[in-house]
Order: structure tokens, then C-alpha cells, then sequence
């Protein structure tokens, strides 16, 4: 047998399977409905829409419908493919009889170098560390039987919703300078607000301060109370769902069918009605942050993504639409290609080394944003696998973690 054949290597292109790829580009491009407002706007803006910016008429209806669909559901599905892609890699390395767990941790230590250099180089509000972290410990859950791999993934899913009630029901007994700093966070006074928004538009040396002051309270506070259990939760639950056949497309069709309409008709009505009580309850953080006001989105979000996942998989399946269908794949394949894409258009629009527009433009305006990067994205993604393997931050990862570099061009 060859050295070629015995060597891990990437997965080659035609044995990939198209309704992962189809599943994750939706996802991709997904997210930037919701990340356009970190590049956009004040960080506080994300999670309190009162904080900064127009919010009557049609910027109501943006924000209100981003919520509604996007904000949380796209990163869900993009936690579950990334739990799904663990086992994708390491099952055909444990199936040549070769040390998966090599592989797995010098893949996962490159993506964290790459996410630390996005988050403290270019923007704070970075995933990949997250996904990083969550990986190193997920890695040794892959096995376990699937149903207790399920129960497990909504237990730790479970764990950011229990600190938040939990903060929520005893905040008269936290210390009053601690209470301050939260409603500092949660609604910043103009003077705060200001200084993020001259901050940003300086040059990319007088934004550093910053952007390294919030990657270092995402890494720390943010990681520990919300990301290491939201993303890690998520994974499992994907590695299940995976070894179920649902993220592949192997489920029948009146199984999606029911996965669409049940998480519609359970996630919908769920998260509407957080935003309802929100706009009722003035945004207070009691309520909205660790309230019932939080908790409609963070479950809810759930049953929508899987809405979502029914829907893409029986679209995959039929091939309508299939220049759309290729394209979307096309993104998923260059996902980290496309994401990083993503930072780098849109801080050249809104932060100083730019265009310097941040904090001026309205949500409608950031929504026709997001439509224009998409357009690039969906155009290019297919146009340059024509020609290349991989997308280009693609090849470096791969070999990083293959210790050797990978064929760039495509076969003829």
C-alpha cells in the first residue's frame, strides 16, 4: 500500500456530501444578518437594541424580523455542522486505523491561532476561538451511544440559561458595584458609547485598545457564562443528529416535513413572544438579559434552526434551484474563507482603516449591506472552486494540519 493512501489527508471533493456543504453556506451567510451589527454598531446594540440607533418604523421592522430569524438560529446551525465536521474527519481516520486525536488537535490548535489573530486583529466579535475551545473537549464525547450523546448536549446547552435565571432570581444579594457594572454593560452611558464609536472610526493602531478590551471579556466572561456551553452543547447535539442521518439528508422526506413545521410552529410563536414582553418590559435587564426575555430566544432559536435544517435538507434533495444549490455549497466549502471575507469587507466599510461609517448607518442601510456581501460571496465561492480545491485560508488550514501542502488546482 502507498504512502499516499496510508497518509491522512483532506476529504477530496467528489466525497463530500453536498447537503452538508448546501447547509453551511446558508448558515454562513446567515450569520452576517446578525454580525453586521457588531461591525456596525456599539457592542451593547447587539443584545439591547435601545442602546444606540434608530429603532421606529422600517429599522424596527429589520431589527424585529433579524431577531425573529437570524439572531441566534444561524450560529445554532453552524455549531451543530461543526460538531457533525469532527466526526466527518475522524471517523474515516478511525476507520484506516490511524490516530484520529492527531489529526483532530493539530486542525483544532490551528483554527484557534486563526481566531485569536481575527479577534484581537480585526474584530472582537470572533466565533472561532469559541469553536476552538469547545473542540478540544467535545473531541472525547464522539462515542458515546447516541442517545445519551443527545441528553448530555442538552444538559451543557442547558447550563448558560440556568447562570442567567440563576443571576436573574438572586441579584439582591450580589454586591452593588458589581450590580452597577452590569447595567453598565447592559446599557452604557453616552460617554462609553462615544468612545466606542471614536475608537472605531480611527485608524486600525487607535481601535486595538478596544477591540483587545472586548475579545478579552469575550474570552473570559463571555466564554465561561455563555460560549464554552452554548457552542459545546451544540456540538454534541450535532454529532448526534449527524449519526442519525439528519444533517446528511439521509432522513425521509415527511421527516423533514415534520422537523420544519414542528419548529416553526413551536420556535415562532416562542420567540415573537419574547420580543413582544421586551418591548413591553423596556428592555430592563432584569428581564431582557436575565429574564424570561432572554430565555424565548435562547430555546426558541432552537426550533427554528431545526425548521431551517428540515427545509435545506428537502431543498438539497429535490436540486431546484440548482445554480443556488451550487452556490451555497460552494460557500460552505470556503466557509472559513468566506467568513473571514466577511470581517474584512465589512470593518473596510465601517472602521476608520476604511470608510470610517461606523455607528451611521441605520439597520435598513446594514441589512442592503449584508445583500451586496452576500451577492459577492455567492458569485465568487463557485467561480474560484472552478479553478482551486480549496479556498485559500482552506489550503493554509489543511496544510497546517497535514503537515504538508495540499494540491491547490482543481482537476481538470
Amino acid at each position: 500500500m502507498s504512502q499516499e493512501s496510508t497518509s491522512p489527508a483532506p476529504t477530496r471533493p467528489a466525497k463530500r456530501i453536498v447537503a452538508i456543504d448546501v447547509l453551511r453556506g446558508f448558515a454562513l451567510l446567515g450569520i452576517l444578518i446578525m454580525n453586521i451589527q457588531g461591525f456596525a454598531m456599539p457592542a451593547a446594540a447587539y443584545s439591547n437594541p435601545t442602546v444606540y440607533g434608530d429603532l421606529n418604523g422600517a429599522n424596527r421592522w429589520v431589527w424585529t424580523l433579524s431577531h425573529i430569524f437570524a439572531d441566534q438560529k444561524f450560529m445554532t446551525i453552524f455549531s451543530l455542522l461543526f460538531g457533525a465536521g469532527i466526526l466527518l474527519i475522524t471517523e474515516k481516520l478511525d476507520a484506516r486505523g490511524q490516530r484520529a486525536w492527531t489529526i483532530h488537535y493539530r486542525r483544532t490548535f490551528w483554527l484557534l491561532i486563526i481566531g485569536l489573530a481575527h479577534a484581537y486583529l480585526l474584530w472582537s466579535g470572533d466565533i472561532l476561538v469559541i469553536y476552538a475551545l469547545c473542540g478540544f473537549w467535545v473531541y472525547w464525547l464522539r462515542k458515546l451511544r447516541l442517545g445519551l450523546q443527545m441528553t448530555l448536549g442538552i444538559l451543557v446547552l442547558a447550563i448558560p440559561a440556568v447562570l442567567a435565571l440563576g443571576t436573574g432570581l438572586t441579584i439582591q444579594n450580589i454586591p452593588p458595584e458589581m450590580v452597577q457594572e452590569l447595567h453598565a454593560d447592559w446599557r452604557p452611558p453616552a460617554e462609553t458609547v462615544q468612545k466606542e464609536i471614536t475608537a472605531y472610526r480611527s485608524g486600525w493602531v487607535a481601535q486595538m485598545e478596544a477591540r483587545v478590551a472586548r475579545s478579552v471579556e469575550f474570552h473570559t466572561v463571555g466564554l465561561l457564562f455563555w460560549g464554552l456551553w452554548r457552542a459545546g452543547g451544540l456540538m454534541l447535539i450535532g454529532m448526534a443528529l449527524y449519526r442519525w442521518g439528519v444533517l446528511s439528508g439521509q432522513r425521509s422526506r415527511g421527516f423533514y416535513i415534520g422537523m420544519a413545521a414542528l419548529g416553526f410552529a413551536v420556535g415562532l410563536p416562542v420567540v415573537i413572544t419574547g420580543v413582544v414582553r421586551n418591548f413591553a418590559g423596556g428592555w430592563t435587564m432584569e428581564f431582557s438579559r436575565f429574564g424570561l426575555g432572554e430565555q424565548a430566544n435562547y430555546w426558541g432559536s432552537l426550533f427554528v434552526s431545526a425548521a431551517y435544517i428540515g427545509l435545506l435538507m428537502l431543498f438539497a434533495r429535490t436540486r431546484a434551484l440548482s445554480w443556488l444549490q451550487d452556490a451555497l455549497a460552494a460557500v460552505g466549502r470556503t466557509a472559513l474563507t468566506n467568513y473571514l471575507l466577511q470581517t474584512f469587507l465589512a470593518t473596510a466599510i465601517f472602521y476608520g482603516h476604511g470608510l470610517g461609517m461606523f455607528g451611521s448607518v441605520e439597520r435598513v442601510g446594514q441589512i442592503g449591506i449584508v445583500a451586496a456581501i452576500w451577492a459577492v460571496q455567492l458569485v465568487l465561492s463557485p467561480l474560484w472552486l472552478r479553478r482551486y480545491r480549496f479556498g485559500p485560508l482552506e489550503w493554509l488550514w489543511r496544510s497546517l494540519t497535514y503537515w504538508r501542502l495540499q494540491e491547490m488546482r482543481a482537476p481538470l
